[in-house]
């Protein structure tokens, strides 16, 4: 028996391609679909969550929403990994920056994944798991945002929280540790891809800053971050 569809996706089994790009917001894949995709045709919209599929300079590429946080992210990684045949996951989306170098509109590519998360304890281990990106798609993102020379960029380790309004000062307390910047999907990813024999990585733009209190709105954070999708495409 068939485990597609699945309960949280429609589409038929052949129409993902290997690499999805995977944003938090729907109307953010759409955009990337209708902007950089060839041919994108709609594979998915299963609460209104958006996937296509479609073509990047002749590669074969999907796009599909993830929504928000570790339990929306890993539903959909983990269908897309285990029934879809997919090898490779690339978040895209938004951070908040803790280290003072990052500029709003800087590229932070995640090499390692901290989290307050209880995501992990699914898998009873006799410690604590430290979720990492896959080397083979980080060291391809290095050499493609290197050679565009117009972006700014750090790797490095990243915060995946489960609280957005937090009781504390949060970020800050994981800055001296070299945390980078606190998003909210890439360790659900990452364990996801690491339990599934799967690559994942995170790739996410500086959307404000809890160091300087700059801001992005949401229209920009929906439709102006392209260097990241470039750099995602190029990998793919």
């Amino acid at each position: 028996m068939s485990n597609i569809p699945t309960p949280h996706i429609a589409a038929k089994e052949g129409d993902f391609a290997r690499t999805v790009l995977m944003p938090g917001d729907p109307l953010r894949a759409k955009y990337i679909a209708e902007t950089f995709l060839e041919n994108a045709v709609l594979v998915n919209n299963v609460r209104g969550v958006n996937g296509y599929t479609g073509t990047y300079n002749g590669k074969r590429v999907s796009v599909m929403a993830s929504g928000m946080g570790m339990p929306s992210i890993g539903i959909y990684s983990y269908e897309l990994f285990k029934f879809y045949d997919v090898e490779n996951i690339i978040r895209i989306g938004t951070a908040g920056a803790l280290n003072p170098e990052l500029k709003i509109r800087d590229v932070v590519i995640g090499m390692g994944a901290c989290t307050d998360s209880n995501f992990a304890a699914q898998y009873q281990l006799p410690g604590t798991f430290a979720p990492i990106a896959s080397y083979e798609l980080l060291r391809k993102a290095v050499a493609v945002v290197e050679s565009m020379g117009t972006v700014g960029y750090k790797v490095g380790n990243i915060l995946s929280s489960d609280v957005f309004y937090s009781d504390n000062d949060l970020g800050m307390t994981w800055q001296k540790m070299g945390v980078l910047a606190v998003e909210m999907e890439a360790a659900g990813l990452y364990m996801n891809a690491a339990r599934t024999g799967k690559n994942a990585l995170a790739i996410c733009t500086i959307s404000d800053s809890m160091v300087t209190g700059e801001v992005t709105t949401s229209e920009e954070r929906q439709s102006s971050f392209n260097d990241m999708v470039k750099i995602a495409l190029e990998i793919a």
